[in-house]
């Protein structure tokens, strides 16, 4: 009781903490003594950049680097000018462009140390925003070299580790980030962040915990609260709830239940939905319709030696038995798994809300006795699903979402967000087989569901 009662004064305290004391920011020094002696025009070009006249401001900057090839404002002034004429015209080629001029600035003979700096840290900006993570990463790697002191630029390299999905190397760099500044909030929420991705369950709630209450830049994250809480609520800690609504209130999550993170603004949201209520009650009568169909289609693809269902890979159980057999992932079609139950893929091929719902799958599910499914949320808010029972024991098998908990039946269809926090058991005697269809929340205009980024 002890620790769950220190927590709970711990989120307080986080949610009262005062802010910072702002440290006021000294000037980046951009011109050398050379750009000091032709400050007037480079100010004249930056004043056609910042009055938004892209294309006079890059003609003014190259006509500097033209008179003054050894002038680090002039190349830097280009860049920018490059920079932003890419974002006008939306050009991956210019944008290329500006991240090789950010480059060059950097290796003239005598930049001052703040323009490097500046310059670097927006070219490995500008290669993450165009996927080039590797690019990126050589130059964190390089500014790191040049500013060994600056434990930010460490910081953000830790971050292009991650990026790269190389949590090993991130690790190290958190680790000797926080051996020399052991109080480094940011440092803290990302190691606590690794060390959850590696199931050190326990050993991440600390880190998180601390990092978050710093308050310091980059810290105020909906992923880090996402994840203390999950991780307290995994050790049995009912202080997670704390967290939660501490990320509501911080404007991460919708509700302390309603806890997705990639979201549209003002859909209706409830955990439990009636059919009615969907808009998509021919969806639902087909499926009702034709379970017999769709479970003896299932029931056909599950011999184990088969190897068609897969287990759940996204560390969602403590204990037991969960596999799944996908027909479409993010509104694309998996061809050869139709192959096997074409009826029931014909079936959905007449409903455009489930097959093109970009952020969902349709999946068959099936659950061994003695699996438990620890309460987790959805990662969006777009879409609702539906569980159609297929075979279903007598009892043992409930499914909680927010604080109400249903049981499925064979032949009938359920239908939940699972944005809201939601908990599976499995508890009968004999396995339990269901099949998930995600469908477009019913709000969305045609022009989000084609518009929408696909998870």
């Amino acid at each position: 009781m002890a620790l769950s009662f220190c927590l709970t004064v711990t989120a307080e305290a986080a949610q009262e903490q005062k802010p910072k004391e702002k440290v006021k920011k000294k000037k980046p020094k951009l011109l050398n003594k050379f750009d000091k002696t032709i400050k007037a025009e480079i100010d004249a070009a930056e004043k056609l950049r910042k009055k938004g006249k892209v294309e006079e401001a890059l003609r003014a900057f190259e006509s500097l680097v033209q008179r003054y090839p050894q002038s680090p404002r002039s190349r830097y002034g280009k860049a920018q000018s490059e920079d932003d004429l890419a974002e006008k015209v939306r050009s991956n080629e210019v944008l290329l462009k500006a991240i090789n001029t950010y480059r060059e600035v950097a290796e003239l003979p005598d930049p001052p140390a703040d323009l490097v700096k500046t310059t670097l840290k927006r070219r490995a900006e500008r290669q993450q925003f165009l996927g080039r993570m590797r690019g990126a990463l050589a130059t964190l790697e390089w500014l790191v070299q040049l500013f060994p002191e600056d434990i930010s630029l460490k910081n953000d390299l830790g971050v292009g580790f991650l990026l790269m999905g190389d949590n090993k190397n991130a690790k190290r760099v958190y680790e000797e980030v926080l051996a020399v500044a052991p109080n480094d909030g940011f440092a803290k929420v990302h190691y606590g962040f690794i060390l959850k991705s590696d199931n050190m369950i326990a050993e991440s709630i600390p880190f998180l915990r601390e990092g978050l209450q710093t308050g310091d830049p980059g810290t105020d994250d909906g992923r880090f609260y996402f994840h203390l809480g999950d991780a307290l609520q995994r050790v049995g800690d009912s202080s997670a709830y704390e967290w939660y609504e501490l990320g509501h209130q911080r404007g991460h999550f919708a509700s302390v239940w309603q806890r997705s993170l990639y979201n549209v603004d003002g859909l209706k949201a409830q955990p439990w939905w009636t059919p009615r209520e969907t808009t998509y009650t021919d969806l639902v009568k087909a499926l009702e319709k034709n379970w017999k169909t769709i479970r003896d289609e299932a029931l056909s693809v599950m011999d184990p030696s088969r190897g068609l269902f897969v287990p759940e890979d996204e560390n969602l159980r403590e204990k037991g038995q969960w596999g799944q057999f996908t027909l479409w992932q993010q509104g694309k079609k998996v061809e050869k798994s139709c192959r096997s139950v074409p009826k029931t893929c014909a079936l959905l091929e007449r409903y455009p809300e489930a097959t093109g719902c970009k952020r969902g799958q349709i999946k068959y599910s099936v659950m061994q006795p003695g699996t438990h499914v620890w309460p987790h949320t959805g990662p969006t808010n777009c879409r609702l699903r539906m569980h159609l029972g297929l075979v279903i024991p007598a009892n043992g098998c409930q499914i909680r979402c927010t604080n109400q908990t249903r049981a499925w039946e064979e032949g009938k269809v359920l239908i939940f967000d699972d944005s809201f926090e939601h908990e599976v058991w499995q508890d009968a005697s004999s396995y339990r087989l269901i099949f998930i269809v995600d469908v477009w929340h019913p709000e969305l205009t045609q022009y989000q569901r084609q518009t929408l980024s696909p998870i």
